[in-house]
């Protein structure tokens, strides 16, 4: 097959294509428009990994380019779409919120009027924890109802998921909404907690703890989300046609989260304990002095807390990955990466 992975420079694209290219032979068309939301050198080692692979070709484009799009569309027929490709982060919106805009809302409608023309078999696309915005029940179900945002961010997140259902319905395009939940792992994004920690810990700066370490997130390990999404990417929602004659829209949701939110006091903890083991960090450092508990920020919720229970039962699937695993796996990445160099 040919597939299409968008954001593959990005931290899940990069990974997702480094497993499809050992474990397939099928043809992986990457791109991203490398852009400098954060330190462009992790883009490139990602991309330096998955240079040897013969059936690997990356293109530099961005998905708001809409004439971009076609064209690729055009000359490539892709069998699957997998659209990773998003401006993430939360805080990050609140003061920049043209670029959610041009890449999470029209980039994402440009995939979609792309695969009405050339109609893969089955088109992924990343949602987000975010969506379930200020949900006080847990865990959060995709039954939920989510049309309480509390971000920019989360509300690009759920426009993709109703475009998708627009477009599944009317065009009969099965698509598929995967709503992440905390990834972490080596090679990951710096402005998520785990490594923006690392990166003040280092430098002997003070670490911020929002809502006075009172947040649980259900952290992720980014293997666990690459199965997840392999597993999907291969069992297309079916087509079938309701009793008016017109197709059931092809459309589903599914969370993957690891089921198991932690207190970022505890997160901390085992962070650190890793970070000392991994010889990131020296033994006798003093943690204490570089914690400050400080209230919640905007956009921001209180836990994070997936039920996978859809996951499991339509493809025996389950994250598994430990928190001090995942956090170990990166303590040893960033050792190799930033310090023994």
């Amino acid at each position: 097959m040919r597939i299409l992975i968008s954001g593959a420079a990005g931290f899940i694209g990069a990974f997702l294509c480094k497993r499809l290219l050992e474990t397939t032979k099928d043809e992986i068309i990457g791109i991203d428009n490398l852009n400098d939301y954060y330190d462009a050198s992790l883009k490139e080692e990602r991309l330096k990994m998955l240079s040897s692979f013969k059936n690997f070709k990356f293109i530099k484009g961005d998905i708001s380019d809409k004439a971009f799009i076609d064209k690729l569309f055009n000359e490539y027929r892709f069998d699957i779409v997998v659209n990773l490709a998003a401006q993430a982060g939360v805080r990050y919106s609140i003061d920049h919120p043209d670029v959610y805009i041009n890449s999470n809302i029209i980039g994402f409608y440009n995939i979609l009027e792309a695969c009405r023309y050339h109609m893969p078999q089955h088109l992924v696309y990343a949602s987000s924890s975010s969506v379930y915005g200020g949900n006080t029940k847990v865990p959060f179900s995709t039954d939920d109802k989510v049309d309480n945002p509390v971000s920019l961010y989360a509300a690009t997140k759920k426009s993709n998921e109703l475009l998708a259902h627009a477009y599944s319905k009317l065009y009969n395009i099965p698509t598929t909404g995967l709503r992440f939940f905390t990834v972490y792992g080596p090679m990951g994004r710096p402005d998520m907690a785990y490594f923006s920690f690392t990166n003040k810990l280092i430098k002997g700066e003070t670490i911020e703890i929002f809502n006075y370490g009172n947040c649980k997130r259900d952290f992720t390990y980014v293997d666990d989300i690459v199965e997840g999404v392999i597993r999907v990417m291969n069992k297309a929602p079916e087509k079938k046609n309701g009793e008016d004659g017109l197709p059931i829209p092809p459309y589903k949701i599914y969370n993957i989260g690891n089921n198991n939110p932690e207190n970022l006091l505890d997160f901390v903890s085992i962070l650190s304990e890793e970070l000392v083991r991994a010889g990131v960090l020296q033994k006798d450092y003093d943690f204490e002095a570089h914690k400050k508990l400080v209230p919640m920020q905007k956009g921001d919720v209180p836990v994070t807390y997936a039920d996978t229970s859809d996951l499991e039962r339509d493809f025996g699937y389950k994250p598994s990955t430990s928190l001090r695993e995942g956090l170990r796996q990166f303590s040893e990445w960033y050792y190799k990466f930033y310090i023994k160099k």
